[in-house]
């Protein structure tokens, strides 16, 4: 007969337990240890790893990157030209009071052929209209005078006070063409004006007018004009009649191609600073 074995299945199954409790324990140890590590090597990381735009608050990297980008557009603006004067108003208002006449003038180098002016002289006034016109000035010219004398002190006056206006508006001349030569046409008359706003005096006008007057005003008093003009501008004014007939024609013509030659030469040359090796006028 043969002997049956008994199992030990309480010892077993005691042994599986423990077993498995050890397993179980030194797979969360090892679990354990695994995270441990991962923390450790992450902190280990973060604290090893160089400071740079990448590790640094996204805040911070995005001033950084404006600041940059402020200071590339700095290095990168081209400096911006010195303004010249002849863009900026050029103007001037003078008052002039004597025994024979009362003027008050205001002028506008670069204006807008705005005019408005009183002299008693109608022929007179027609000439200076024209200047302001044909210039481009703005020009007001209020003026009583002794015309109960002649037209003489009234014209040569005008043309004190409008040369001073002249030297205050254009300044130092900066930025300035300074120079202009224009021939003017007017039917049967030919007129050639030159000027130099070079704070010299000259006047170059040598010519003989056929008749004595056209209406009130004196045609001798046209050099009398331009002449007060220069002195108080401080310019060389040339005048050469190249033909004509007309005396009305033929003064006119001259303040006209004065108004034009005038307008370029206080108009902008595109240069910096003073048009003279001297480095002023």
């Amino acid at each position: 007969m043969a002997k049956k074995t008994r199992k030990n299945t309480g010892i077993s199954a005691a042994k599986a337990a423990e077993s498995a409790k050890k397993s179980n324990a030194g797979k969360t140890e090892n679990d354990d240890i695994k995270n441990d590590s991962k923390n450790i090597t992450g902190k280990e990381n973060e604290e090893n790893k160089p400071e740079n735009e990448s590790s640094k608050p996204e805040n911070e990297n995005s001033t950084l990157k404006e600041e940059t980008m402020e200071n590339n557009n700095k290095t990168s603006k081209t400096p911006a030209a010195p303004e010249s004067n002849a863009n900026k108003p050029a103007e001037s208002v003078i008052t002039r009071k004597t025994k024979e006449t009362s003027i008050t003038l205001g002028l506008r180098l670069n204006g807008a052929g705005n005019y408005d002016v009183n002299t008693g002289v109608g022929f007179f006034d027609h000439m200076l209209e024209g200047f302001a016109k044909h210039g481009n000035f703005d020009l007001k010219i209020i003026c009583k005078g002794d015309l109960n004398v002649d037209c003489h002190h009234t014209v040569e006056d005008v043309g004190i006070v409008l040369g001073q206006a002249i030297k205050n508006a254009v300044g130092n001349k900066e930025g300035m063409n300074r120079y202009a030569t224009f021939i003017q046409p007017m039917d049967d008359a030919l007129v050639l004006v030159s000027v130099d706003l070079c704070n010299r005096t000259y006047l170059n006008f040598d010519y003989d007018f056929k008749v004595e007057r056209v209406g009130y005003f004196e045609t001798e008093t046209v050099k009398e004009f331009f002449r007060a003009v220069a002195d108080e501008a401080g310019m060389n004014i040339h005048i050469k009649v190249l033909d004509g007939t007309n005396t009305h024609h033929i003064i006119e013509a001259t303040f006209k191609a004065f108004a034009n030659a005038l307008a370029i030469a206080v108009s902008d040359s595109g240069r910096v600073g003073v048009l003279s090796t001297k480095g002023a006028l």
